[in-house]
């Protein structure tokens, strides 16, 4: 098939899985070598294949960029631009030439995924007779389909049995060995264990969508189960996780039920399984090497206080011991402030906030009172008491993947007398995706800061209430 250069621009039409192969190396090598000269010649920055991978934080912060840094990034932008348009319209054509739902082109976006999703249309053939019908002579010709057997019940429990144990085989490199918390366990891991599971469920006989979805779905939860099981992770961590590893594996799910009907696919199985078993490692192998820096986010919580600055200065500064937490999270492990100690006074002492996992060692930084006390973070304890089945496990996430730099209280007087009280938390995660779990963390330290505060509000304004009993006659 013959591609001219006006063909790379338009998305009607079809496109065979060679010509969109070449095509693809062809254009990535072409926009990789041009990226490597715009970068070193003209801005003297390093490029090399990982940069493509590193997260797009700065785009959502280009605001906050130094004037350098947003040249730098809108260049590489605007460079981009034309061949995502020759990808996307290619894509479109190599989902219609094999009879899939053009909205997959989605996936070209996802980080890593798109790795899998690109390698696949590379591979699937383009749909005709010969290769949609469904072969009934497969026993004969298949020895892994041997294997599997006819009845759904079956064929789902073997399926299970490749997919679960070999997603934990790869969540346990990425967790022990590349100590990597990100898109190869969270995202690739799921996905790619939905699609095993409907691949391998559908070799016998094509199995509806539902059924596809149900199992893949099942393959993360069981996979979870088994961390659980054999003290590699604990309660709190599945169940964060599984918002976005089930909805992932259910994606891999329909995915494998689109391609089960492909006649190739049924004698190609085993070789896709190795693909598939090679991709999560690779993903996070890459996330090893390439090691984005990790975000900063800045959490704030407020409220009002029915008591002079000075008052509140006095609890800020140090408080006496919470009484035991109610909230659920708390109750389940999550970390929480007990109270708060003080060695000397002004700029150089040292805050000690005292946490049911340990203490944050806080030097201050900034003592103005009674308006605000700043202070760095130079002690971190564990984020979290893991809830399991054991007596104690120590995943490596709990040290240094969630990390406070540093925070503050600000005080500002109230036209009525009272104080708004303002704490601040500045930290960062080395979780990915960044987003998603800092839907998470973001909850938890407003929640940590809410118990604090409220605490030195109930504490300040007792003692103004006692203060006033003591001047009635």
């Amino acid at each position: 098939m013959k591609i001219t250069f006006a063909d790379l621009w338009r998305s009607s039409g079809t496109i065979d899985r060679g010509p969109y192969a070449v095509v693809g190396l062809v254009g990535f090598a072409l926009k990789h070598n041009l990226d490597r000269v715009v970068a070193t010649l003209v801005f003297h920055r390093p490029w090399g294949l990982f940069n493509y991978w590193v997260p797009l934080r700065d785009v959502a912060r280009i605001t906050a960029l130094r004037s350098e840094d947003t040249a730098f990034l809108e260049t590489m932008v605007a460079l981009a631009l034309p061949f995502v348009w020759v990808g996307v319209a290619l894509t479109i054509r190599r989902l219609r030439s094999a009879n899939l739902p053009p909205v997959l082109v989605l996936l070209f976006f996802v980080p890593f995924l798109n790795l899998l999703f690109l390698l696949l249309l590379c591979l699937v053939p383009a749909n005709n007779p010969a290769t949609t019908e469904w072969a009934t002579e497969l026993p004969a010709r298949s020895s892994f389909a041997r294997i599997i057997p006819e009845s759904a019940l079956g064929s789902a429990a073997i399926s299970l049995l490749f997919t679960v144990p070999a997603g934990f085989f790869m969540a346990w490199i990425g967790m022990r060995l590349l100590t990597n918390y990100g898109w190869g366990l969270f995202v690739a891991l799921p996905f790619t264990m939905g699609f095993a599971a409907a691949l391998i469920y559908g070799v016998r006989e094509p199995r509806s969508l539902q059924s596809c979805v149900g199992v893949a779905c099942l393959s993360t939860a069981l996979l979870g189960l088994a961390l659980l099981a054999l003290a590699v992770e604990g309660m709190v961590c599945m169940v964060m996780a599984m918002p976005i590893a089930l909805p992932l594996a259910a994606i891999g799910g329909s995915f494998g039920h689109l391609v089960q009907r492909r006649r190739w696919l049924q004698e190609g199985t085993p070789a896709l399984l190795s693909v598939l078993v090679i991709f999560v490692p690779g993903v996070q192998w890459a996330e090893h090497i390439a090691a984005p820096a990790a975000p900063v986010y800045e959490v704030r919580t407020a409220i009002d206080i029915q008591a002079a600055p000075a008052k509140v200065w006095r609890q800020v500064v140090a408080f006496a011991e919470i009484p035991p937490p109610r909230e659920w999270m708390f109750r389940a492990g999550i970390a929480y402030p007990i109270r708060a100690e003080i060695l000397g006074t002004g700029p150089g002492a040292e805050r000690h906030c005292v946490f049911s996992t340990g203490a944050f060692v806080e030097p201050i930084e900034v003592w103005d009172e009674p308006r605000l006390l700043k202070f760095s973070v130079t002690s971190n304890p564990a984020p979290m008491e893991e809830w399991t089945p054991y007596s104690h496990i120590e995943p490596p996430h709990l040290h240094g993947f969630l990390v406070s730099n540093g925070g503050q209280f600000l005080l500002a007087a109230l036209p009525n007398g009272g104080t708004r009280l303002e704490g601040t938390t500045c930290y960062r995660h080395t979780l990915w995706p960044a987003a998603y779990w800092r839907l998470w963390s973001d909850a938890i330290i407003h929640r940590i800061h809410l118990r604090v505060l409220n605490h030195i509000r109930d504490e300040a304004e007792n003692r103004v209430r006692l203060t006033a009993d003591d001047r009635v006659p």
